[in-house]
């Protein structure tokens, strides 16, 4: 990788941007092109081919490809995954339901749990137990397996396995795994003592779960696009970002996709604690701005702080203990749902609020002229001129002005009683 040129894409909720590198990390090329939801792969491979275009390269040239996304978190948030059971210890159903045994607010009477991918009669048992230690208490016999085999609804797509102290010793589950695998190879299985080999059950559970849940969507979208780029010859060796900052290979990838979880805006981390350390700058506030969330991050002596879990999809937006707990390392940051696509609406007490809801690319903001019809923030930057139309997505497709601003104007002008650049 090191003599030949290196290609970087980063695939969002609106955008996929794509930055073509020479070997000394010179710029050569860059682009914006709309995110394609119902086939990722290709809006990647359409921003890879105009960079190469836009450079004078050869899909040949290229040496290595550094691949960001979104995708596995939007689809926990957006409950997207494949149809999961898990497997647990017999007398141990109800993690889930315990989780940590206490209310993240004590005297909300209207509390909302937490969504956790599965519903209690999708929870399986296996008799067997480990003690801390890793030695068997209670052995897994073969009647044991081929019941909990039979248990397994056909319709069934992934299972996580978390099995009471598989950290200390992972020998039940992979017993269990391989009768799975004999009578059911169709079956994606997360074992919890390669996923998250840790003590504490229930962050232990919920981390194989959302590997599990989300493994056949990724293992099918991270296969399609090595297929779809080999194909249009650029076959060099695909390295893809993890939620700490580090990279990983395709194959880990496709096995723990959780890994996958955040590594997008761990790029946008990174590059805000390069420029700081470039500029002579130790403590900084990174602020990341996306199409469908702003990411805040604090970088402490130039690099950006880093965490063992973080939480997706919480029922309380600022509140923790209301999400489901993710057991990887992890960039630490504050994300919040206000992004450019983000949606403004004034509510019946006339206050202007933007966001969660997003416009994402399709349709996107009504300046992209693709049939959206309410205010985003995007909007908002065209009408005031923060967007210049010329320079925007290399001027693949220019924003419309009046448009955005006839949105601003009849949405959140009308209600008030404010004129276009007001609203904006």
């Amino acid at each position: 990788m090191s003599s030949q040129l290196r290609l970087a894409i980063d695939i969002g909720g609106t955008f996929t941007d794509t930055v073509l590198a020479d070997p000394g990390g010179v710029v050569l090329a860059s682009n914006k092109v709309l995110t394609t939801h119902q086939d990722p792969a290709q809006g990647a491979l359409t921003g890879a081919l105009r960079a190469l275009q836009a450079a004078g390269c050869r899909a040949a040239e290229v040496g290595g490809v550094v691949h960001g996304t979104t995708l596995a978190t939007n689809a926990l948030i957006e409950k997207r995954g494949a149809r999961t059971v898990s497997i647990t210890t017999a007398g141990f159903r109800d993690i889930l339901e315990i989780a940590y045994e206490r209310r993240y607010a004590q005297y909300d009477i209207a509390l909302e749990k937490p969504d956790l991918l599965i519903q209690r009669d999708q929870c399986l048992t296996v008799r067997e137990r480990m003690d801390v230690h890793g030695a068997p208490l209670v052995p897994l016999e073969a009647a044991a397996i081929a019941q909990v085999v039979e248990e397994v609804p056909p319709e069934v797509e992934a299972v996580a396995i978390c099995l009471l102290h598989a950290y200390a010793n992972p020998a039940h589950e992979l017993a269990l795994a391989a009768a799975l695998r004999a009578q059911r190879p169709d079956l994606r299985m997360s074992l919890s003592s390669q996923v998250s080999p840790e003590a504490r059950e229930f962050d232990r559970l919920c981390t194989t779960l959302a590997n599990a849940y989300i493994q056949p969507m990724m293992d099918g979208y991270l296969a399609q696009f090595a297929a779809r780029f080999a194909e249009a010859g650029l076959d060099a060796p695909v390295l893809m970002m993890t939620a700490s900052g580090g990279m990983c290979t395709l194959e880990t990838a496709r096995r723990f996709p959780i890994r996958l979880v955040e590594s997008g805006p761990a790029g946008g981390a990174i590059l805000a604690g390069d420029v700081a350390n470039r500029a002579g700058l130790k403590d900084v506030l990174s602020f990341d701005m996306g199409g469908t969330t702003a990411k805040l991050c604090l970088i402490k002596d130039g690099t950006p702080r880093t965490a063992r879990s973080f939480e997706v999809a919480r029922a309380a937006r600022f509140i923790k203990g209301s999400g489901m707990p993710v057991r990887v390392p992890v960039i630490d940051m504050i994300e919040i749902g206000a992004g450019g696509g983000s949606i403004a609406q004034v509510d019946r007490l006339g206050r202007l609020q933007v966001g969660p809801e997003s416009a994402g690319s399709d349709p996107g903001p009504a300046a992209f002229g693709r049939g959206g019809v309410h205010p985003t923030v995007t909007d908002a930057d065209v009408a005031l001129g923060y967007i210049r139309p010329e320079r925007f997505a290399q001027g693949d497709f220019a924003p419309d002005v009046e448009a955005a601003s006839a949105v601003l104007a009849a949405d959140v002008g009308a209600a008030l009683n404010i004129d276009a650049r007001s609203a904006a």
